[in-house]
């Protein structure tokens, strides 16, 4: 009996191995990261200092340039600062409605701001309209100190943030991105920060689609500094910025038809040059790919049948990703392939893998995942054998 156990056991240890090898060559990511991709990068070029575009949903890289050349970003660095934000908000320690405080600090930040005056009240939700709409550093900073109690603690909490984002080229010196010496970040880093925001604080849209909006009852207007959102279609955000160290930056977000990109661009020498790199990209992106979703077959069995165990079938549970990134017209030639066993044998681990689904486009493999057992089967004993022999024969 111990035989046939190591023989489970290594069985379901070759299999884990097996689809661990097969998820390796996958680039589908669920844990924000940017993945290598499995499509040929393009050559062309576009005029900026460095770049990527990514796909949203599955992290996969589409375009790179320079990707991993740490330079200053701007107030492209706000990301960040929004991101701790609406963390703070999804865990109910401040709200929209909230009375943000305006320090001297706040109020001497320079460059791009809504000219704070210290004790002036503004709420969260104007603050958060100030930082998407016009990259405000000195509302940016409010917000920083209102959140972490200070600057300084934010700002460790932001490179905090950054390290478990995996964001290993970046390091934050303010809330807001101007210069200073050792504040920097990379294309793929700002990529990663730019999907986290995206993909888990979707709301962020709300402000950051805004094009024209005021603040103080209408005395102040403000215009959104990304002029994509009355030059492209699908546009979502995310943030712009600019600075004499940084040069001309963006990172650009966009969705068509279920499809949703991010183009970051870091150093271009003028505003129009930034823009027409990320349309570039964006319009790459958009020509050559599309977001595809893999379905069970209604053939998938939802049990499986378990034998000499405590139960006669176990749950099976299937572990699809939700978005799939394909070549354009790939979509039509999508298909899904079980590979079960027709019954187990008991004991049986929750969680345990009992067979995998291979999807495919044509003959190429996207990617292979598992399918587990829902719960756990104890192997049946004699008690259970007896009363199971006893109920058939009653029956009978």
């Amino acid at each position: 009996m111990q035989k046939r156990h190591s023989a489970r056991r290594a069985a379901a240890l070759a299999l884990i191995l097996a689809l661990a090898a097969a998820l390796a060559l996958s680039v589908y990511a669920e844990d924000g990261a940017v993945q290598t991709s499995r499509f040929e990068l393009p050559a062309f070029d576009v005029p900026c200092r460095a770049a990527i575009l990514i796909d949203q949903a599955t992290g996969a890289v589409l375009y790179e340039k320079e990707p991993d050349m740490p330079v200053p970003i701007a107030s492209i660095t706000k990301v960040m600062t929004l991101l701790l934000t609406f963390e703070a908000l999804e865990a109910g320690r401040v709200s929209l409605s909230d009375t943000v405080p305006v320090s001297e600090h706040a109020y001497n930040m320079g460059g791009s701001q809504i000219w704070l005056e210290p004790g002036e009240q503004f709420t969260l939700d104007e603050m958060l309209k100030a930082i998407c709409v016009s990259s405000a550093n000195d509302a940016a900073v409010a917000v920083a100190e209102m959140i972490g109690g200070s600057e300084p603690v934010f700002v460790e909490m932001m490179n905090q943030k950054a390290q478990e984002l995996g964001m290993s080229s970046t390091h934050f010196e303010n809330a807001c991105g101007l210069d200073r010496a050792g504040h920097v970040s990379t294309a793929r880093d700002v990529a990663v920060m730019s999907r986290e925001m995206l993909t888990h604080h979707s709301e962020v849209t709300q402000y950051t689609t805004i094009w024209m909006d005021s603040l103080r009852g209408g005395q102040t207007q403000i215009i959104n500094t990304n002029k994509l959102l009355r030059r492209y279609a699908g546009i979502t955000g995310l943030k712009t910025g600019t600075t004499s160290g940084a040069g001309v930056c963006i990172s650009a977000s966009a969705t068509r038809d279920g499809l949703s990109l991010i183009a970051v661009v870091l150093g271009s020498p003028s505003s129009e040059d930034r823009f027409a790199a990320a349309t570039a990209l964006l319009d790459y992106g958009f020509a050559n790919f599309e977001s595809g979703a893999a379905s069970l077959p209604d053939s998938a069995p939802q049990a499986l049948p378990v034998r000499r165990g405590g139960a006669e079938q176990v749950g099976l549970s299937y572990q699809l990703p939700g978005r799939l990134l394909l070549k354009k017209g790939e979509g039509a030639s999508l298909t899904v392939e079980m590979q079960l066993p027709e019954t187990l044998e008991a004991p049986i681990e929750a969680g345990q893998p009992v067979g995998s689904v291979r999807v495919l486009a044509g003959g190429t493999l996207l990617g292979e995942y598992p399918v587990t057992a829902a719960e756990g089967v104890a192997r049946m004993d004699f008690a259970l054998s007896l009363r199971r022999l006893i109920e058939a024969l009653l029956v009978l």
